[in-house]
This record gives structure tokens, sequence and C-alpha cells, in this order.
């Protein structure tokens, strides 16, 4: 990448003219970091690079200027432009800042004394909890057990034995967590090794908690399942996660779901499926046959001439959806039984009906079965 010619900042940053806000923004993140002068220190090839890339930057990533130049090209700023590799009138370490201080946060100071938060939230934590079916479909309530990090009830959460008089700011960092040291373009903070960071330094760590501010206790909640919950679902206990750290907010505690499978019902979306068993004199005769649901048992008319496969509904004896979005239906599966041992008179009966039956329409499934042969092989 020539420092020295006046090259198309589109092609500086190599992205298409039609490229996003976003796209710029990745591209030019991208080429920052890799001719940043710190990481080529001596280098001026790099640091030319740096300067050409930050300057196609603030023009295109603003609508104006980047309009001008789409349609006059670097004529639109030659009254402002430098010589090869200057700045001209573009600030680019305002980009640069813009840019990179979702990265960095505070690496890349800009001179303005930013004071850096102590306070963090706490982290969220997972509980894996396992219901019944049934509890899944119709919602329950459950207690559950786990350990968590809670604020010290000693020094609440202060880390000092003798509360602030215990705190005095860092000496080295005078309190705002971080050195900054001038190094060319920049003023770069890092962060203070005296403190880690904290800008203050505790004289008297609290005995309770070993100067952390939080202590590990075991604790028991309450959890309400709603009904309609399905394997996987995750709930969301705001502020039931571990304590934050000097005053932070609580994190959060997530209860998955996983429910058992049930001896009789599968779930399928908010319907629940059950195969039901009949005889074949029952599926032929037509009957009226007892149905488990998840409210208990209920009657079901098995039409006559019912085939094995058949499946009945019965509507609005699914689960609830777990949206508010109505309620699912039970879907009955029919599977006639072919009896595996007969008694001499029921081998009778039906050798019987065999040879009364022959290939008449009574058996429609057989009729066509064979018909499809005939036209297949002649």
């Amino acid at each position: 990448m020539p420092a020295e010619k006046k090259r198309d900042y589109y092609e500086l940053l190599a992205v298409t003219r039609v490229a996003t806000d976003e796209e710029l923004k990745k591209a030019y993140r991208k080429l920052a970091i890799q001719f940043h002068p710190d990481r080529n220190p001596g280098n001026k090839e790099a640091e030319d690079n740096f300067k050409l890339i930050n300057e196609a930057y603030q023009v295109l990533s603003d609508p104006e200027k980047r309009a001008q130049y789409d349609r006059f090209g670097h004529a639109a700023f030659q009254g402002a432009a430098g010589g090869p590799g200057g700045f001209g009138g573009f600030d680019f370490s305002q980009g640069f800042e813009e840019v990179f201080s979702d990265i960095f946060g505070d690496f890349f100071g800009t001179g303005r004394g930013r004071t850096r938060s102590r306070t963090r939230r706490g982290d969220d934590l997972r509980y894996d909890l396992e219901i019944d079916f049934e509890e899944a479909a119709r919602g329950t309530e459950k207690a559950v057990k786990f350990q968590r990090l809670t604020q010290c009830d000693e020094c609440h959460g202060s880390r000092a034995k003798g509360g602030a008089a215990s705190v005095r700011a860092c000496p080295n960092c005078r309190g705002t967590g971080q050195v900054r040291t001038q190094q060319g373009f920049f003023s770069i903070a890092t962060t203070c090794g005296n403190c880690r960071g904290e800008g203050s330094i505790i004289t008297d760590p609290c005995v309770k908690c070993q100067g952390q501010g939080r202590i590990r206790r075991q604790e028991s909640l309450s959890v309400r399942i709603p009904a309609g919950v399905d394997n996987g679902s995750r709930l969301k206990l705001r502020s039931e996660g571990e304590a934050g750290f000097a005053g932070g907010p609580a994190g959060d505690l997530y209860v998955v779901i996983h429910v058992k499978e049930h001896a009789l019902f599968v779930r399928q979306e908010n319907d629940v499926i059950i195969e039901v068993p009949i005889s074949f004199p029952q599926a032929a005769l037509s009957a009226e046959v007892e149905v488990p649901t998840l409210e208990g048992k209920v009657k079901l008319k098995i039409p006559a001439g019912t085939q094995s496969g058949k499946v009945l509904r019965l509507k609005g004896k699914g689960i609830v959806d777990l949206h508010g979005y109505g309620r699912g239906d039970q879907l009955v599966k029919i599977v006639v039984e072919t009896p595996k041992r007969l008694s001499a008179r029921q081998r009778e009966l039906l050798e019987e009906f065999a040879k009364a039956s022959g290939e008449d329409v009574n058996h429609p499934l057989s009729k066509g079965f064979v018909d499809k042969l005939k036209e297949m092989f002649g």
C-alpha cells in the first residue's frame, strides 16, 4: 500500500463503493490494527499507511464528505489536503477512538481523563431442572437449591473491615485505576499494577469475606414453571445470579427445563400423540373405547371399518401454548392388533370369514393393491 501516491479511498479500505457503515468500520478496524505504529515501531511505511487509512475512513464514514467524494473524488478536499501521507483537515484520532472503543476500552486514551468504572455485574448462573411430562403440560412449582456468591453481610460488599476508613485512593494512579503514558500520537492507558485497576487500596480487609466483598452461600428458591414448557426451555430469574462486584448489579439465574419421557404420550409441538390398540372386531364392527388424556380418561368412538394407523383427533386435549396461543389437540393413532394364539373355534370362524371374503369390495386396501399389481405386470 504505497503512501506516496494518492489512492482511491475505497481501494485503501478494500471495500466496494456501496459498502455499508458497518462494513467500512470492520475494514478500517482490521487495517488500523495491522498498521498501528505501536505494532510497527520505526516502520515508516506502516506509519504512512496508518495515516492514509485514517484519512480514508474520516471521509467515507461521514455521509456528507462521502457524497462529495463520490461526486468529485479527491478534488473535493484539495483545499484541505496536506502533502503525501498528511492529514490535511482530517482529525483521524477521533475516528480511531470511535471504532476501537468497543474493543480496547480505555487502552487507547484520548487525554480526557476518563475514569474507569470499578463496579462489575455478577455472573449469570445455570440450573438444570428435571420435571415430569404432566408437570410440563400443566405447570408446577419447584424448590431449587444451588450455591451462589452473595454480598458479604459483614462489610456489605465494601471489602474493608473498617468501612470507608479502611479504603484509600491508590497513590500510583490517583484513584483512576489507570496509568497513562504518551506514545506517538496517542496517550496510552494501562491498568494500574498497584491496585489492579480498582483505583483504591484496602488497608484493612474484611475478615469474613477475606476482602472479596462476596461470600458463597447455599440458596433455595421457589420457581414457578408455566404450563406448556418444553424440553430445553429456559426460565430467566432476574438478579438471582451471583452478586455484583463493588456494588455492581447481580447476574441472572437461568433454569433449563428437562422433561422426562412419558410411558404413553409423545409431544409434537403442542399436540399430544398416543397409540391405542384395538381388536379386529372392534375395528371392523365399530366400538367405544376408553382413552387416557392429560386430564383423565375419555370415551372415544371407533368408526366401523377403521384401519390400523388411522389417526383420530381429540380437540383441545393437548398442551397449552406457552405464549398463550390456545391449546393443542390429542392425536389418537389406532393400532389394530392381530391375535397370536387362537382357540379352535376362533380359527374355524376366521377360516369361514376368509372363505366368505374372497377379493370383494369389503377389503378395499387389498383390492387396490391387487389392481396396482395388475397394472404393473399385466
